[in-house]
C-alpha cells in the first residue's frame, strides 16, 4: 500500500494492519453534534441544508462508519406491549414462563436534540424475571444481513472503515443492561446461581452471533462496551471478560478480523486486562480530564498491541476550556503518540452540541500540518 495521498479509509486500514499511513487518521464522532444542531435548526449557516457527510469532507474528517450490521435478529412466541406512564416509556414483554418489563424516562430537552432517554426499571428486578428473560434470549434468532454490509461498506466508500457493533459481551450485558449496576451486585450474591445460569445461556446465544461475525465480510469487530474500573472491577473483569474475548479474539484474528471494545468509560485499573482480553482497538478512548487514565499511560501499556481510536476528550472542546489550553492539549497529544503508530486521532465519545466547531477544524489543520507520519516528536508548538 502506497504512502502518498492515502484516503482516511487507507489510512486506517494501514493502521488496523501495523502499517505506516500517510499521516495519522483523524476520525471524530459528529453524530450527537449534528443531529442536535440539524433538530434545532441552528447549523452554521455555511451548512445550512449538508448531509453529516458532506460537513465531515468538509471539515477534512473522516467518517467513523458505525452503522455496518452483519445480522439481524427476529423475537418469536412473545407479545410486546408499549404504554405511556407520565415521562416513561414501559415497555412489557408477555411470555409463557411470564412477564417482564423495562422503562425508560425521557426529557423533552434531550428529544429535541435526538438523544434517547435513561433506562430507570430494567428488566430483571427480581428472582421471578430470569425465566421470562433467558426465554426471551433463546427464542430469539439471528440472522445473517451480509448484502447490507456490503451495501454500507460501498456507501462509505473511501471516507472511512466500517465497524460492526455487536453489542455487550454476556457478564456485562448482564451487569449493565438486564440488572443494572444498582442490582447487580446483590443479586451476585444472593442469586448466584440463576446469575450463572443466565450467564450460560447468554454466551449459547452469543456464539450464534459469533459464527455469523465470523464468516462475514466485515473486518472490524465492536464488541463489548462501557467497561468501568469500579462498575466492572479487575476480578469480575478477569473471571468472566478475559476467558470470554480471548476465545473470540483468536478466532477473529485467524479471519484477519479486528476485535475493539467502546472504550468511553474508566479504564484506569483495566488496562493490563483490555489487552490480555485480546482487543486489538479501544475505540472512544476516554482520557484525562474526564477519566483518571492518560493517554501517556495508556500508550505505556498498549504499546503497538492494541490501537488507541481517541485522544480528545470531548470536554476539551467546549467552554470553560479556554483556545490556548485547547491547543497545548492537542501539540502535547501530537507529543505523545508520536511516531504515530497503532492511533487514530478522534473525539471520545462524540463531538457534543455545545463543541466549539472551530477547534476540530483547527486540529484538522494540526494533521496537515504535523500529523505525516513518522510524527516528529517536536517540543514547542510548530
Amino acid at each position: 500500500m502506497g504512502r502518498c495521498h492515502m484516503t482516511n479509509r487507507g489510512r486506517m486500514h494501514a493502521i488496523i494492519a501495523g502499517q505506516h499511513p500517510d499521516r495519522v487518521p483523524w476520525v471524530p464522532r459528529l453524530e450527537i453534534w449534528y443531529e442536535a444542531h440539524r433538530r434545532l435548526g441552528t447549523l452554521p449557516d455555511e451548512y445550512k441544508g449538508w448531509s453529516l457527510r458532506e460537513i465531515e469532507q468538509d471539515l477534512g474528517v473522516g467518517t467513523p462508519a458505525r452503522a455496518g450490521k452483519v445480522f439481524r435478529t427476529e423475537l418469536h412466541g412473545v407479545e410486546t406491549r408499549v404504554r405511556e406512564r407520565g415521562d416513561e416509556i414501559i415497555t412489557e414483554y408477555i411470555t409463557p414462563v411470564g412477564v417482564v418489563s423495562t422503562s425508560y424516562r425521557c426529557s423533552e430537552d434531550l428529544a429535541r436534540v435526538g438523544i434517547r432517554g435513561q433506562e430507570v426499571e430494567h428488566i430483571i428486578k427480581g428472582p421471578e424475571d430470569y425465566a421470562p428473560v433467558e426465554y426471551l434470549i433463546q427464542d430469539t434468532d439471528v440472522i445473517p444481513t451480509y448484502d447490507e454490509y456490503l451495501a454500507y461498506e460501498e456507501e462509505i466508500g473511501d471516507n472511512g472503515v466500517p465497524l460492526v457493533c455487536i453489542g455487550q459481551d454476556p457478564m456485562n450485558r448482564i451487569l449493565q443492561k438486564l440488572i443494572g449496576y444498582n442490582q447487580a451486585y446483590f443479586h451476585l450474591h444472593d442469586y448466584p446461581r440463576r446469575v450463572y445460569h443466565l450467564f450460560e445461556v447468554l454466551k449459547e446465544h452469543a456464539a450464534k452471533i459469533q459464527r455469523i461475525v465470523l464468516d462475514s465480510p466485515a473486518k472490524l469487530i465492536l464488541h463489548g462496551e462501557h467497561f468501568d474500573s469500579m462498575m466492572t472491577p479487575p476480578p469480575i473483569f478477569q473471571e468472566y471478560m478475559v476467558p470470554y474475548f480471548q476465545s473470540f479474539a483468536e478466532r477473529l484474528h485467524e479471519r484477519d478480523k479486528t476485535l475493539a471494545c467502546h472504550a468511553d468509560a474508566d479504564t484506569s485499573l483495566l488496562l493490563e486486562l483490555i489487552k490480555k482480553a485480546g482487543f486489538g482497538m479501544v475505540e472512544c478512548f476516554v482520557t484525562a480530564p474526564m477519566v483518571p487514565v492518560t493517554l501517556e499511560q495508556a500508550r505505556a501499556v498498549f504499546g503497538k498491541d492494541v490501537i488507541i481510536w481517541g485522544g480528545i476528550p470531548s470536554v476539551m472542546l467546549c467552554d470553560p476550556v479556554s483556545d490556548d489550553e485547547f491547543e497545548e492539549y492537542v501539540l502535547n497529544l501530537f507529543r505523545v503518540i508520536a511516531p504515530g503508530d497503532a492511533f487514530i486521532l478522534g473525539v471520545a465519545d462524540n463531538v457534543m452540541p455545545e463543541a466549539k466547531l472551530e477547534r476540530i477544524r483547527w486540529v484538522s489543520e494540526m494533521v496537515e500540518e504535523c500529523g505525516e507520519y513518522p510524527i516528529r516528536r517536536f517540543t514547542t508548538s510548530p
